[in-house]
């Protein structure tokens, strides 16, 4: 059989005519995923949609380079009834969760918020299943800077939180009791404060009796020299806390 030997002319059109670039058909890899949309220099660039064999998950929007980045949608197929679901709308960065969107999670929680590498941080607001709505900063995934919970039976707690726990200045208020604790917290325990009485008159299941008025000479001087000893351990394991400290000097 006669070899026919091209030219390195020839050799570079042929590169360049086989590169993807531009807007294309469904490409199948190898594995069986499939990709539709636009193309740069061999590389998912621009808007395209990709399906993944194995799992059954979709993505449709924005690429650049080869990965997720801009606006987009994340499905999953369940098994059992062959539907897709939407896991997480809104923005990427290079393949990750990165910016603003809403993610849904298979208890029928809703986070809508900030992300920062497919981890929640920033500003957010989580809908848990327990039916708890917690609003306000997160980090690494967790509930940290100042945010407010709101519980189911009406409780409520605004304050400092850290590790995904309370953890430094906040207000707890009962309102199934009529109370409302001010205080120090420390691990999701509060550990140093006032117990008051707050909209007794209105709370459905009221303490039988009042709290009694604390009498003390300087009462605030007692509270200030307890509470410095707990900041200093939450300051120590949560040096974003320190103005605390510093707001009560």
């Amino acid at each position: 059989m006669p070899y026919l030997q091209t030219s390195k002319k020839s050799r570079a059109l042929l590169d360049i005519k086989s590169q993807k670039c531009g807007l294309r058909h469904t490409i199948f890899s190898v594995i069986g995923n499939e990709y539709t949309g636009e193309w740069q220099d061999n590389k998912k660039h621009g808007k395209g949609t990709q399906v993944w064999k194995k799992s059954g998950a979709i993505y449709h929007g924005e690429w650049k380079f080869g990965k997720p980045d801009g606006y987009g949608t994340y499905s999953v197929l369940f098994p059992e009834t062959k539907e897709l679901a939407k896991k997480y709308c809104g923005e990427w960065k290079h393949g990750k969760k990165h910016g603003y969107g809403m993610y849904l999670y298979n208890n029928l929680a809703v986070y809508e918020g900030e992300w920062s590498e497919n981890q929640r941080s920033g500003w957010g607001r989580m809908y848990y299943e327990s039916r708890d709505i917690y609003e306000g900063e997160w980090m690494k995934d967790k509930n940290n800077g100042q945010g407010i919970i709101r519980c189911a039976n009406g409780n409520w707690y605004e304050g400092t939180w850290g590790e995904g726990k309370k953890n430094g200045d906040g207000k707890f208020y009962y309102s199934d009791k009529g109370q409302l604790y001010e205080g120090i917290w420390l691990d999701g325990v509060a550990k140093c404060g006032t117990l008051s009485d707050f909209g007794r008159n209105e709370a459905p299941t009221p303490s039988k009796c009042q709290i009694p008025q604390v009498r003390l000479v300087d009462m605030q001087l007692v509270l200030r020299e307890s509470e410095e000893a707990y900041l200093e351990t939450i300051n120590s394991k949560f040096p974003l806390h320190n103005t605390l400290t510093e707001n009560r000097k």
